[in-house]
């Protein structure tokens, strides 16, 4: 049964959902690096969506595109962006966690519900002619939507004039990048690479960028909000953390009302990077968002209106992904 707000059926848009290839995922076991993973995996889930993905009696779905939009289906999501997952440092730089063309492949069954959002990094560390190329490639031929950064696993910080070349592409190809920032959650990566003010120079030196972050850049994310009252081509997501704003809404209250201080409305997007089946309650807390009373009074927050609540589920990311808004899921 598909979950809705009494008399609204809001289009909905989720970026950010992982899909990894169980065959890799088997045969990569054995890594040290990979068990360290996800143990810091595990650390993120314990806030996030307060359970331990590796305990022996854990259930959840199977990051593949037939279990995602089972989901979909449930929730009441009309599309979402499927992305791969590198973390190539796992193991020793040897493969990744799925690739471009997994995804690829995975999302064809489903077109018109599950768009590409490609990731061809760490740009750095396989050099810039490979993910110029790529990029070009999968946004013209592949018809990717969006692409993430994530600079953690990368040689640089997001600020790292090296991939200044890499962002002029992307304002060619008229692209909006999505961006890790915020804290690195997982080892071996470190967390200098991508903390929000790296993105200030980013975005004084490429006003036309599109730039979409992710997390809220917790734990600054105060920061980042500053950031994008300056910067009028900063977007603020939600993504990920959405989950821990659902298990502890007021964290949620704060930052989305602090947000909206700052920022129209319009420049605020929804983002999964959770299981699957945490999916319903999230979307729900948001289909159903309204700021309580006393922190209108006491902190000048803003009512969420149904205005703001339809542009954050979904119509302020379908502008940003260049996708029509009709509404797929009944």
């Amino acid at each position: 049964m598909t979950a809705k707000k009494a008399g609204k059926d809001y289009f909905v848009a989720l970026s950010e959902c992982h899909l990894m290839n169980p065959d890799t995922l088997a045969e990569i076991a054995y890594f040290p690096n990979v068990q360290r993973w996800w143990g810091s995996v595990n650390g993120v889930m314990k806030a996030w969506a307060g359970r331990n993905l590796t305990d022996p009696d854990a259930s959840w779905p199977h990051p593949i595109a037939k279990e995602l939009i089972a989901y979909m289906d449930k929730s009441g999501v009309d599309v979402t962006f499927a992305l791969r997952e590198p973390m190539m440092d796992v193991t020793g730089n040897s493969t990744c966690l799925s690739t471009n063309g997994f995804i690829l492949k995975e999302i064809e069954p489903y077109p018109d519900r599950i768009y590409l959002e490609c990731n061809v990094g760490p740009i750095l560390r396989r050099g810039m002619e490979h993910a110029l190329w790529e990029l070009e490639y999968l946004v013209k031929e592949r018809n990717a939507k969006l692409c993430k950064m994530y600079a953690p696993e990368d040689l640089g910080a997001l600020d790292d004039r090296a991939l200044w070349p890499f962002y002029e592409k992307a304002c060619e190809l008229d692209i909006a990048l999505t961006v890790h920032t915020g804290q690195s959650y997982v080892v071996p990566q470190p967390s200098a690479h991508s903390m929000p003010m790296t993105l200030d120079r980013v975005l004084l030196d490429f006003p036309e960028l599109k730039i979409i972050a992710y997390h809220m850049g917790w734990p600054n994310t105060e920061e980042l909000i500053g950031l994008a009252g300056k910067h009028m081509n900063l977007y603020l997501s939600l993504s990920g953390i959405i989950g821990w704003y659902e298990r502890s809404p007021y964290r949620g209250y704060h930052a989305i009302g602090t947000a909206l201080q700052w920022v129209d409305s319009h420049r605020i997007v929804m983002g999964l990077d959770l299981p699957f089946d945490d999916m319903p309650r999230v979307v729900d807390w948001v289909r159903n968002l309204q700021m309580p009373e006393e922190l209108q009074e006491k902190w000048g927050y803003a009512e969420i209106t149904d205005e703001v609540r339809a542009g954050l589920l979904g119509l302020n990311l379908a502008k940003l992904a260049k996708i029509d808004t009709k509404k797929r899921c009944k």
